[in-house]
């Protein structure tokens, strides 16, 4: 998957523009993301992360990091085998492209705004 361009509230991948969070699932995107406490990410918003079973999953926080992981959150994942990694949302992209270019089997949950 490509992501071709992020600005405050807007990606594109693969030549789609979505305008809300996202999780990135190669070879597929889910859209309209949305986490259950908003701002706080819960194990609970990332079943279909689970199932997938990427190596790696980066979280973008936001833009200012807003979002929060909780070390439960990730306490959970790693306990499925799945590394995580957390950034601003700019940061998380670009570690995807280079996982991606790398061969990893990586994931990303996207908070898109704040």
């Amino acid at each position: 998957m490509i992501i071709e361009s992020f600005h405050f509230g807007s990606i594109t991948i693969d030549s789609v523009i979505y305008g809300s969070d996202v999780i990135i699932l190669p070879p597929r995107v889910l859209s309209s993301w949305w986490r259950r406490e908003g701002h706080k990410l819960a194990v609970d918003d990332l079943v279909e992360v689970i199932a997938h079973r990427p190596d790696v999953l980066l979280v973008g926080c936001g833009v200012s990091n807003m979002m929060k992981v909780p070390e439960s959150t990730i306490r959970d994942l790693e306990s499925n085998g799945i590394r995580v990694e957390i950034y601003s949302t700019p940061e998380a992209i670009e570690r995807f492209r280079d996982l991606e270019e790398k061969g990893e089997k990586v994931a990303a949950a996207l908070h898109l705004t704040c």
